[in-house]
């Protein structure tokens, strides 16, 4: 094989890797998740328009919203609604600025970016996670399916569970990314959890991101 070709065959590997990365872009807040694989028949769920965030006033439609918690390292993350139930390892950015997603060989890995607060903090905490791999669905690929009303726990290290309940999901394309509004703070302990979703091609994966947006109700 030429020079040429080589370098041709390894562009379309490249394209057809079957992981999402999510990725903040420091500068401007935006996120995307590159290519996931899609190399099975059915597409993941995508959210309902009825399931659209509605940024609400900390407080103003929960019944209660707990003291913000300390510090400490999230552990797992359980959604019961679509039976995940996942350990939770700690990513932060790569050397060209991108957030480390968790390895695509595990289908049941979440990752809780450092570089925000930790889960149940004051200020909005990002839980990523693969939406598929080569083999099939992995640990996010239901996300879609949520809810309001569901809700996310996320067990930590310092034996407390914060529960946070889900106010809206929606997807959102890669080149609009609205990275003020999934990641600013509210003024209470939030919670995003982000995965690749919207249209998929062979040529550049998916082409959105799903975003859940939730609140802490609830310290267990």
């Amino acid at each position: 094989m030429s020079a040429s070709e080589l370098a041709e065959e390894e562009e379309r590997q490249r394209k057809r890797a079957p992981w999402g990365v999510i990725a903040l872009v420091l500068l401007t807040g935006l996120a995307l998740i590159r290519n996931g694989s899609g190399e099975f028949d059915l597409g993941p769920p995508q959210p309902a328009s009825a399931a659209a965030a509605e940024g609400r006033i900390p407080g103003g439609t929960f019944s209660s919203v707990p003291a913000p918690l300390p510090y400490s390292v999230a552990d797992r993350i359980r959604i019961p609604a679509i039976q995940v139930d996942a350990p939770v390892m700690p990513v932060g950015l790569d050397v060209d600025g991108w957030v480390g997603a968790p390895p695509p060989d595990n289908p049941n890995l979440a990752g809780w970016f450092t570089g925000a607060v930790s889960p149940g903090e004051k200020g909005t905490a990002v839980i990523v996670g693969h939406v598929d791999n080569m083999h099939g669905p992995a640990v996010f690929y239901g996300l879609g399916a949520l809810k309001k009303g569901n809700q996310i726990e996320v067990p930590r290290q310092d034996r407390k569970t914060a529960v946070f309940e889900i106010y809206g999901i929606e997807v959102f394309a890669k080149s609009g990314f609205p990275g003020d509004r999934v990641y600013s703070s509210k003024g209470a302990p939030e919670l995003r959890v982000i995965t690749c979703g919207g249209g998929f091609s062979k040529q550049h994966g998916y082409d959105g991101n799903v975003v859940v947006f939730a609140r802490l109700v609830e310290v267990r």
